[in-house]
């Protein structure tokens, strides 16, 4: 009011105005309980200092302000006060109005500045009319703090997209400096209003100020341990070592530094994700001990397995009263399940739902090799006996002991080399990986065996086990080689209890592969360092930017989380894996071998001899097992992606001279190789990035991985392992010896003697309850085919490729939904009843292993 009686008596109103809609969050509306924000926010209002926008010239240059961009006077925004913020976590528009000026003619850019006292999330800026150009619109998506924080002014560009060489001149040292202002200087501890991206070590796993039991080498940095990088918080070393960066306490977790716009959303659990975890590890922990210290530390029988997701009670008293004391009510019934009764449960697994004993068969062992949990894996067995590529000088004789006998009288009348010869041979090999580090992770409360799993090809399409081959180092040491034990299938008596163990040392060393390697390493840790360099080198002008931001969402928060909470010394990881105290050292040892172009889908099933070359066929390859449901759905999003990045990259790139000129473009994929991955950086194997094809090709890479590999590995982490004897994560005995009282008990009640010898009863309890957050979608997750902004870029052919890409993964959806109700296909339901949907592109949210999100998001 009083602003348009000043404008009335001032003539003001007589101007020409440029009207704007800003949509905003405020930050009272995340946090209920910071009302003195709020409160000072509205005092800034009453003295004047608001929120003001100045617009930026894209077409006439300052020569007082060294030829960047025209700026004009600063508008406020409108009725902050008066407008009415959303009880729920929500968005508010706020009017603003700009004094049109020829002298800034085009806005490409505004500045904002925020004089209040409290952040708030900047969504978009509007601005409607704009003479000579109609409506223009800024996709904004950051957290803007007050402006005392920043030693710049915080800038926002149109939603253009365009080459470093293409940016209007008066535009150009904006986009230079805000590159410079994400680069940070590389000091200093940062503070969450910092937009640092850097790059550090992995020096803060270990907690030598708590014991010296955990120290941890440092990942990254050396011929020994090499490792992808994290993101630099800054925190000073520790006390005892100087080379390991201090700990967070626990209770901080939530605070570990990652730039404010790498956060969760405000939907996403921003919270509510990252506070179960820590309600896990803090509370549910001690709390769930104390119940099993009342009764023994172990499973009597299945049954008692069961009763987790059908009910168990936990006595009144204090315990129960603790539990509810320290865990909000909401979280309580989110984490627990508890009917207010004392009642405990857990979701029923989908393993276990259509019916309870199927998971024991060796059809479903096999059948998840290509459909479940940890489809990667498995190859083509090309040479008989297995051979090990373990340096014979240090390891000895590491080659496989399976002979002939055990197992040509099931190839179904082939000889040994006519099914090698019809590639109807395959193994699961988790030899080599763990044989270096059996030894020591035997002196741990583990009790494991490096092991080979040998299968064939059946004529129905279904595999069947032939042999499991269990290792130990050999007594006398490493360079005597392997002492080794064959078991093949069997299904009564002792003999079919001894099978069922073999198979439970087979299946726990796949899930620390899977958990340590596929997953954490192989989506997690290795995307990290592509975040980080896209946002210190690529402008958010930048096609290829825009075309990999989604893929990047919420990367770094949850993988600073698991450094904090998940793969720490001491933390869950090590107490619920078989690795241990070794868990992450192992990881970094795998490293050595991890080539970015074999990440690729087609150069990986190529590479375990799953697939071949053939012009002639789908995708451009030939899988040598056609019910390979990974592969299969696999490939359809694979080449959806790559045409997806095809039609979009020869948008911008229309000659290769474009792309080897492009000078953000080689910063990007320089630093990528030397500082992020660089333990790495002489490895003749990374593309030159001189080629429109070479930038397809590492573009699809980087969202195969970010999105459809990632989901293949995480959404079906409690639709398979939550009902852990099928998937346990840790082996505390080893297999019992004729003549010993284990053997007894072995033969007179195999349920117990299995469950004694798998993940304990805490381990399990805590170990599905974490798996349980990790299988969820938010709901607000973004699918692959998904934007949250649909104006992400004004350009109109990349948004109808867009829309393309959308199409193709919706008749990819009917697809999976078409083979897994087709009866030949074996491999897709199971004799668990179980269908393949992990690669099935959108979901709701919940727990319900289907949908791929856009990014490595939980």
């Amino acid at each position: 009011m009083l602003h348009s009686i000043i404008g009335a008596i001032t003539g003001e109103n007589d101007r020409k105005k440029i009207r704007g809609t800003v949509v905003l969050m405020k930050k009272n509306v995340l946090d209920f309980n910071d009302l003195s924000a709020s409160v000072l926010d509205q005092v800034h209002e009453l003295v004047g200092q608001g929120v003001s926008l100045q617009l930026v010239s894209s077409v006439h240059a300052d020569p007082s302000n060294g030829l960047q961009g025209k700026v004009g006077k600063p508008a406020f925004l409108e009725d902050w006060i008066t407008t009415i913020t959303p009880l729920t976590a929500g968005e508010s528009a706020f009017k603003v109005t700009f004094d049109y000026d020829k002298e800034v003619g085009q806005p490409g850019a505004f500045i904002i500045r925020n004089n209040h006292h409290s952040e708030f999330y900047l969504r978009t800026l509007t601005l409607e009319d704009v003479p000579g150009h109609g409506r223009i619109h800024f996709v904004c998506n950051s957290w803007v703090y007050p402006a005392d924080k920043y030693d710049t002014d915080r800038v926002f560009f149109t939603n253009q997209t365009c080459l470093p060489s293409e940016t209007p001149g008066p535009l150009r040292r904006y986009r230079e400096r805000e590159l410079v202002n994400l680069r940070g200087d590389g000091t200093g501890e940062l503070k969450e209003w910092d937009r640092v991206y850097d790059y550090a070590y992995y020096n803060d796993l270990g907690n030598p100020d708590r014991d010296p039991k955990y120290a941890r080498p440092v990942l990254g940095g050396s011929v020994e341990y090499p490792y992808p990088r994290r993101g630099r918080t800054g925190r000073p070393p520790s006390e005892t070592d100087p080379n390991t960066e201090g700990r967070l306490p626990l209770l901080m977790s939530l605070n570990i530094y990652v730039p404010r716009d790498e956060r969760f959303g405000h939907i996403k659990m921003s919270d509510f994700l990252a506070y179960a975890l820590k309600a896990l590890v803090q509370f549910l922990l001690p709390e769930f001990e104390a119940l099993c210290d009342s009764t023994p530390n172990e499973f009597d029988s299945f049954q008692d397995v069961f009763d987790l997701y059908e009910g168990f009670k936990v006595p009144d008293g204090p315990l129960l009263d603790k539990i509810k004391e320290n865990i909000p009510l909401e979280m309580l019934k989110e984490l627990v399940r508890t009917d207010g009764e004392g009642l405990f449960k857990f979701p029923t697994p989908q393993v276990i739902k259509e019916d309870k004993s199927a998971w024991r068969t060796d059809k479903e062992f096999a059948r998840e090799m290509l459909a479940g949990l940890n489809p990667v894996l498995i190859r083509l067995l090309q040479e008989f006996p297995p051979e090990s590529k373990l340096d014979p000088e240090v390891y000895g004789n590491q080659n496989s002991s399976i002979t002939k006998e055990h197992i040509e009288n099931h190839l179904d009348g082939l000889t040994i080399n006519k099914a090698l010869e019809k590639k109807r041979l395959f193994i699961l090999d988790h030899h080599d990986t763990l044989m270096p580090y059996l030894r020591r992770i035997n002196t741990t409360s583990t009790k494991t065996y490096a092991s080979r799993t040998v299968l064939f090809l059946k004529d129905d399409g279904t595999l069947k086990p032939l042999a499991i081959e269990l290792s130990l180092p050999h007594p006398d040491g490493d360079k005597f080689g392997a002492v080794s034990k064959v078991y093949t299938p069997a299904e009564h008596g002792v003999e079919g209890s001894i099978w069922q163990l073999a198979k439970a040392y087979a299946a726990v060393n796949d899930s620390g592969h899977h958990q340590l390697l596929s997953h954490w390493l192989n989506t997690h840790a290795v995307i990290e360092p592509f975040v980080i360099a896209t946002n210190r080198q690529l402008s958010v002008l930048h096609p290829i930017n825009k075309l990999l931001d989604p893929h990047f969402r919420d990367t770094m928060n949850i993988n600073a989380l698991a450094r904090q909470i998940l793969i720490n010394a001491g933390g869950v990881v090590e107490s619920t894996v078989y690795p241990s105290m070794y868990a992450m050292e192992m990881s970094s040892v795998v490293y050595k071998n991890w080539v970015f172009t074999e990440q690729a889908l087609p150069a990986d099933l190529i590479n375990r001899g799953m697939a071949e070359k053939d012009s002639d066929a789908p995708h451009g390859l030939r899988l040598v097992l056609d019910d390979y449901p990974y592969a299969v759905d696999g490939l359809e999003i694979w080449s959806a992606i790559e045409t997806w990045v095809e039609d979009y990259c020869s948008f911008y790139y229309k000659t290769d001279e474009m792309v080897e000129k492009d000078s953000e473009l080689q910063s990007w994929w320089k630093e990528l190789r030397e500082e992020g991955h660089g333990d790495k950086k002489d490895e003749p194997w990374w593309p030159k990035l001189n080629t429109v094809k070479e930038l397809i090709d590492t573009c699809t890479i980087i969202i195969w991985v970010a999105s459809a590999l990632h989901a293949a590995v995480n959404f079906g982490q409690y639709p398979y392992a939550g009902f852990l004897p099928n998937r346990p994560t840790i082996s505390r005995r080893f297999m019992p010896e004729e003549g010993t009282p284990e053997y007894e008990e072995l033969k007179s009640n195999p349920e117990k003697a299995f469950l004694k010898t798998v993940t304990a009863q805490l381990q399990t309890l805590f170990g599905i309850s974490l798996i349980e957050i990790l299988s969820r979608h938010s709901s607000d997750e973004v699918y692959l085919g998904q934007r949250d902004t649909p104006e992400w870029t004004q350009d109109a052919t990349p948004l109808k490729a867009f829309e393309k890409f959308g199409r193709k993964l919706a008749d990819i959806e009917e697809n999976i939904i078409k083979r897994n109700g087709d009866e030949r296909f074996k491999n897709r339901v199971g004799p668990v009843n179980m269908p393949y949907t992990l690669l099935y592109p959108t979901s709701e949210g919940g727990l319900i292993g289907k949908g791929i999100p856009n990014s490595v998001s939980i």
